[in-house]
């Protein structure tokens, strides 16, 4: 009776979710994946029709002999010693072996061997699964090999190079822009140059980067120590794929900035040259206008104050003496017809039209041309430009001159006999929306009563009472307000005058 419950659950038909031995048999050898199963000695036991297809040999023909008959006898034994160790200690190995076909050809195989632990712990088997990956392979080679050579020939390149991706970070260059971050002393000369030429380019590069492309616009970079660097810089757009796996059924790309930057110093030092002497020329010029008409202004203006006495005079004789005053008038009249002629032959300002304006360079052409009397006084010269500044609209002929004239004041207050601290100190800088300009003497300074009296016409202390600032500062105070910037005269550092000069970058000249 205890039987046949029994024989009926031996006979009790297995669930239909169970999968047939035979279909286990069939999905491995019809698995597009070389795949054979050895024994612990890799004599192999059996294979599947893609591993006839892959080594040409047939089953008849390779099942009981060893995996070794694969080999082409040239994998460096070294491999063959950690692939035991790993299976030994029983984990699956991986690696690549360089097989021979049945009709001699070699190829590449990837190959995977897990061994096959029984319930006691023991290996009995081992499953071999390799693919052949020789075309995977050259292609590979290929790839690495166009990049190296893309490498090579991108770092024997003459102009610096650098790949901005959509967040503004370099993520290729060359050793001519390695060179530049020692240079120009900056982390990412890229960034520093488009500081300067394009200053939103952060949100454009990530909103639309077509709008950065530019081609040979040049950019002047200003260092503490050494001459300025000229800097002519070429962009575009390079389409770029994303190595994100989200992104592999999505065609739109990553389009990063090429910047290709190359060093024209010396073809604009050559120009600069050129330009430094016929702008000394100009401002020797100017400077000689500007004196003639501050002289004949200064004169009209003291010849009218006893004019202005002889009007009070007549005044007071036209009721005395009628005939006296008639003959005052007379002559009045004609000395104001005079000094009317004398005020027309007065030289006139040159009209200079508004055009973009580096204020670095306007600062770097005053000191070319004042090195002669920088040199003469003895002093030195500790010039910090900021390394980039946008540019601001001006006239820069009167910028030249208003700068030139606090140089020029400055070597005055410290060329006196027998003063031994002679330094200039000329800076630049970036506040906010505003370039602030400080030049700064090591001089006897500027009493403060004096701060004020210095800005106004025909004002000069030379000769005064130990103190000393030069001539007066109205043309200058009249530029700077004329490019809507302000002027200040303050106490150095070392005691000397410090003049700050500060222009919007948005301002306009009147």
């Amino acid at each position: 009776m205890s039987a046949a419950p029994l024989a009926r659950k031996r006979t009790k038909p297995a669930p239909e979710s169970s999968l047939p031995p035979e279909a286990y048999r069939q999905a491995v050898d019809q698995a597009d994946l070389a795949i054979s199963i050895t024994d612990p000695r890799a004599n192999i036991l059996f294979a599947n029709e893609t591993f006839t297809r892959v080594t040409g040999y047939a089953p008849e023909e390779i099942v009981g002999k060893n995996e070794s008959m694969l080999s082409n006898h040239t994998t460096p034994p070294e491999l063959y010693k950690t692939m035991w160790a790993d299976l030994s200690a029983q984990k699956p190995w991986s690696g690549r072996l360089l097989n021979r076909r049945k009709d001699g050809e070699l190829y590449l195989a990837e190959l995977t061997i897990s061994p096959v632990v029984d319930a006691a712990g023991q290996t009995t088997h081992f499953l071999g699964m390799h693919r052949d990956i020789t075309e995977l392979h050259r292609l590979e080679r290929v790839v690495a090999n166009q990049k190296h050579l893309i490498e090579s020939v991108v770092d024997a390149a003459p102009m610096a190079l650098a790949l901005l991706d959509p967040s503004g970070r370099v993520i290729l260059d060359n050793q001519e822009y390695k060179k530049l971050v020692t240079d120009l002393r900056v982390k990412e000369p890229a960034h520093a140059l488009l500081d300067g030429l394009t200053p939103a380019w952060r949100e454009t590069l990530a909103d639309d980067p077509r709008q950065l492309v530019m081609h040979n616009r040049e950019a002047r970079i200003d260092r503490a120590a050494g001459r300025a660097r000229w800097l002519s810089v070429t962009s575009s757009v390079i389409g770029m794929h994303s190595d994100c796996a989200d992104s592999y059924f999505c065609a739109a790309g990553q389009p990063g900035l090429l910047l290709v930057i190359a060093d024209v110093t010396n073809l604009r030092d050559e120009q600069e040259r050129a330009r430094a002497s016929a702008l000394q020329a100009v401002l020797a010029e100017e400077e000689r206008t500007a004196a003639i008409r501050e002289g004949l202004s200064a004169a009209i203006f003291r010849l009218e104050e006893p004019m202005n006495v002889m009007t009070s005079a007549i005044s007071v004789l036209q009721r005395r003496d009628p005939a006296t005053a008639t003959m005052l008038q007379m002559a009045l009249n004609s000395s104001r017809e005079h000094i009317e002629t004398l005020r027309q032959v007065i030289p006139q300002s040159p009209q200079e039209i508004v055009v973009s304006v580096n204020i670095n360079e306007i600062l770097r052409d005053v000191l070319e041309v004042s090195t002669p009397r920088l040199l003469g006084a003895g002093i030195v010269v500790d010039w910090q430009p900021a390394t980039t500044l946008p540019p601001i609209l001006g006239r820069p002929l009167q910028l030249r001159m208003l700068f030139k004239a606090l140089v020029d004041n400055a070597i005055e207050a410290m060329n006196i006999k027998g003063w031994k601290r002679r330094e200039l100190s000329l800076t630049s800088a970036r506040h906010g929306d505003c370039i602030v300009i400080s030049v700064l003497d090591s001089g006897p300074g500027i009493p403060a009563d004096w701060r004020l009296k210095a800005f106004e016409p025909f004002f000069t202390a030379k000769g005064g009472s130990g103190k000393h600032i030069g001539t007066g500062l109205s043309r200058a105070q009249q530029v700077v307000a004329d490019h809507g910037g302000i002027i200040d005269l303050d106490e150095s550092p070392s005691g000397g005058c410090a003049a700050i000069v500060e222009f919007r970058v948005d301002g306009d000249p009147i």
